[in-house]
């Protein structure tokens, strides 16, 4: 069966990394508030991949041929979930916290098969990350770049914040914002490709 393959998100960094299966699929973000109902960074993760899937699909005509991938990032430190910077001085907070430390990325991934009676499966990955420790000034220029901004953790590690990285233990895909390699197995597995 060929199956028709939808993107629920805006995320040009998942876009670019799902592209690199070289299968055709649309981007149709979900529109839907997201709901957090979850403590533990993994969990939450998973609920709202699944929130982004299930809204996407309940939106579209429904069809079998139908996949859509629903998916979600955090950066957690010491179990505190640390979103996207509110301003400046807040990303120049995080930079400092994590600054030498290590922390942990999570991202869901939830997959809905559409249809009158929607099947899904969903799955989290999680990768340890540690910074070089960073002196003031490297903050502040890395700040002002404006990169920051947009970031859960107040980083792209794909970007020039990458030589402060010390170290990954894990998925390096999974901290740009989409684990492809463990998303291209499991529906391998599922005979979804």
């Amino acid at each position: 069966m060929s199956y028709k393959y939808i993107l629920a998100s805006a995320s040009p960094r998942r876009r670019e990394l799902l592209s690199r299966l070289g299968i055709p699929f649309e981007v149709h973000p979900s529109g839907e508030e997201e709901t957090i109902t979850q403590t533990d960074p993994a969990m939450i993760v998973e609920e709202l991949s699944r929130q982004k899937a299930l809204s996407c699909t309940r939106s579209l005509p429904e069809d079998d041929i139908l996949v859509v991938i629903g998916a979600d990032t955090i950066v957690a430190f010491q179990g505190n979930v640390l979103g996207k910077p509110k301003d400046e001085k807040d990303a120049a907070g995080t930079l400092r916290l994590l600054s030498g430390r290590t922390h942990q990325v999570f991202t869901g991934v939830t997959v809905c098969r559409g249809g009158r009676d929607p099947q899904y499966f969903t799955f989290h990955e999680k990768t340890d990350v540690t910074f070089y420790p960073l002196t003031e000034k490297e903050i502040s220029a890395y700040v002002a770049s404006g990169d920051p901004m947009d970031k859960a953790g107040s980083y792209g590690i794909q970007g020039i914040f990458a030589p402060y990285v010390r170290e990954i233990r894990g998925d390096y895909n999974n901290v740009v914002g989409f684990p492809l390699a463990r998303f291209y197995h499991e529906m391998k597995k599922r005979k979804l490709l």
